[in-house]
């Protein structure tokens, strides 16, 4: 029997469904499949039946364009994507989109698709593993023990994100992360010497990692020395540089950029199963290569005897085994509650937000073991560590803060990782304007659902003397026209509570905390509204008589049309303050809810907010008008630069009563 039947197999379901989609990229499949049939059959400890085990080893198809090489594996290997699936490769509907989704294929460990981030998503893995066992692993029971394996192209090295994750994996130590390096030397354009001719060996060395070199990706051999060589090293993770030839055995296309993303073509496709030997027909697998490859009984032994350690563990160690399972399943501990409670009900200061969410972590963070992240090399800026906070380092994974360095891109497609991974609830800070660094990882968060939390702080104009290059101005609507962002912009500390409170409460999709360095003064209110602050939108002071108008802000604008409103009442003017520190929350009440506190066919509505302001759009009706930002910012002390773009009690004011007198 013939070896290479069996990596043919995943050439020529990828070709196949290429052929048929008349879409795809055949190459990468066709020129990894040997190193995927070695690693899969050999080394990889995972069950078809049970995709989510947690103690399986991670593959991360890093370079998704190459989607029919995962589809193909978890065809072969057993899991429930059936032969028809197969077929029906990127169509409207089928669980073989394009690029791998995780919430739509079984077994698809994250979406891939922007090249590197699966990379970096697997970094986020390995440190999740490395975290997840210094914790509950104890003496006889390695209940934690597995490897991430992340297949990778020149594409995904030469992003620049690659060089932040990878920068950081080696610092870490993470010795259980393997990238496999697919070294065909194409591109979409061509030949990669036209722009890509670095040194991988000398660069990955340079970053404390372990380098395995120039190894034949179409020898079994040499394939599985390499990996089992990786898997021997103890302190750095491990890169192999595996030479393959894009769309091997293409005749007339192997190692050219024409089989990169394009079809084969009919007759080429012929030719391809003439070269190879391949005497089936489209889409047919013969039962001897099923047998070869499927996993089920192989996979559901290895949890079987994993099940057998954890009930012996939770014999051992039953406390420990509760709260793993706590935190697997994503449930806040029943404390969590009582602990914001308490913290808004005693709190009377005035502080910036950023310091008002330092308060917060320092209540709630020493019992909520499952959060871990930190800051883009801004650690006393954004103030998201509290006093039991250790770092997570080479030398000791249980600390839970992570120094990201300056990477604001890696870190947030860490996060990615390490909420896929399990156990874990993921967050990332640094300043509002550094989220676009960010944006493709926050994007990939909302696309796979992934409940993360971004705290961002400086959050406006009102930073102050840094000037426009670090004021943020558009940002907040950038990250509120993300579908599934919650963006919450506090006012005081007790909004604050209430946005942390709510975005972990949040199991499907991202949140991001906006936040003040500026100073903000506690605002008063009842238990009624304090309730209603998860809503998005409360009134946050009202008037007895007939409404003259309504203010509504978020964040630190709050406490301006809180005072304007106050000055305009003793002028006779009835005015209602409706503070919105989460407009999509607010947006997603019942409409009984909403025009409860902006009535329909109300048209005196001022919206207050040092951002840009399309948003406010949908509130304030074709009658309403903002005070917001639509120019970049200026170099000024914090109070000059909201006051040169009319943020003040005063222009609050002028406004509302021009407002009021030009719509009657």
């Amino acid at each position: 029997m013939n070896k290479k039947e069996f990596s043919n197999a995943i050439r020529f379901l990828s070709l196949d469904a290429v052929e048929k989609a008349k879409s795809g990229h055949p190459g990468a499949p066709m020129g990894m499949a040997d190193i995927a049939y070695v690693l899969w059959k050999k080394f990889l400890k995972h069950n078809p039946s049970n995709p989510n085990w947690i103690n399986r080893d991670r593959f991360v198809l890093s370079n998704g364009h190459g989607s029919m090489l995962l589809y193909s594996l978890l065809h072969l290997t057993g899991y429930k994507l059936s032969i028809d699936d197969i077929k029906n490769f990127r169509q409207l509907k089928s669980i073989t989109p394009g690029h791998p989704e995780c919430d739509i294929t079984p077994g698809v460990e994250t979406t891939t698709g922007p090249l590197g981030q699966g990379l970096a998503n697997a970094v986020g893995m390995a440190i999740a593993e490395k975290s997840l066992a210094s914790e509950f692993n104890k003496k006889g029971h390695n209940l934690i023990d597995h490897y991430t394996y992340v297949f990778s192209g020149d594409g995904c090295l030469m992003e620049g994100i690659s060089h932040e994750v990878c920068s950081l994996a080696g610092t870490l130590g993470l010795n259980k992360l393997i990238l496999i390096y697919d070294m065909n030397n194409i591109s979409i354009d061509g030949d990669i010497s036209i722009a890509f001719t670095e040194n991988i060996e000398k660069r990955f060395e340079s970053y404390g990692w372990n380098v395995i070199n120039n190894i034949d990706g179409h020898d079994f051999g040499s394939i599985e020395q390499s990996i089992s060589r990786a898997k021997r090293e103890l302190s750095k993770p491990t890169i192999i540089c595996m030479k393959t030839t894009i769309g091997c055995g293409s005749p007339n296309k192997q190692g050219t950029s024409g089989i990169h993303g394009a079809p084969l073509g009919e007759s080429e496709v012929l030719l391809t199963r003439k070269n190879l030997g391949w005497e089936f027909k489209p889409f047919h697998i013969p039962k001897y290569i099923y047998k070869e490859w499927d996993a089920k009984k192989s996979g559901k032994t290895l949890e079987q005897n994993w099940n057998k350690q954890l009930n012996s563990y939770k014999k051992s160690y039953p406390k420990l085994y509760t709260e793993l399972q706590r935190r697997l399943k994503n449930k806040l501990p029943s404390s969590f509650t009582k602990k914001i409670d308490s913290l808004i009900e005693k709190n009377d200061k005035s502080m910036a937000t950023r310091k008002s969410s330092q308060v917060v972590l320092e209540h709630i963070g020493p019992s909520l073991p499952e959060l871990i992240g930190g800051s883009a090399d801004l650690k006393e800026s954004n103030l998201v560590f509290w006093p039991e906070s250790k770092p997570f380092s080479k030398k000791d994974a249980s600390g839970k803060y992570i120094h990201y360095g300056v990477r604001e891109f890696g870190m947030c497609a860490i996060n990615n990782g390490i909420f896929l991974h399990g156990g874990f609830r993921p967050y990332g800070s640094t300043f509002l304007i550094f989220s676009e660094y960010a944006k493709n990882a926050i994007r990939m968060s909302a696309l796979m659902h992934l409940p993360i939390i971004n705290v961002f702080t400086h959050d406006s104009i009102g930073l102050g003397e840094d000037g426009p290059t670090h004021q943020a101005v558009e940002q907040l609507t950038s990250l509120r026209i993300i579908p599934g962002m919650s963006v919450w912009r506090p006012a005081d500390v007790t909004e604050t509570a209430i946005s942390w409170k709510s975005s972990l409460e949040k199991l499907h999709g991202p949140s991001s905390l906006v936040l003040t360095r500026q100073t903000l003064p506690e605002l008063k209110r009842t238990n009624a509204q304090i309730t209603s602050i998860k809503k998005g939108g409360y009134i946050l002071q009202d008037c007895s008589h007939k409404i003259d108008a309504i203010l509504l802000s978020s964040g630190s604008e709050t406490h301006l049309c809180l005072e304007a409103a106050n000055k305009l009442t003793k002028d006779g003017l009835n005015i209602r303050v409706v503070s919105v520190p989460c407009l999509e929350e607010f947006l997603s009440q019942p409409k009984s809810y909403q025009n409860k506190l902006i009535p329909d066919d109300f048209d005196n509505i001022l919206a207050v907010e040092a951002g840009i302001g399309v948003c406010w759009d949908k509130l304030i009706g074709k009658k309403g008008v903002k005070i917001t930002m639509d120019t970049f910012g200026v170099s000024a002390p914090g109070d000059k630069a909201l006051k040169h773009f009319g943020f003040t009690i005063s222009n609050v004011i002028k406004q509302t009563k021009k407002l009021i007198k030009k719509n009657g």
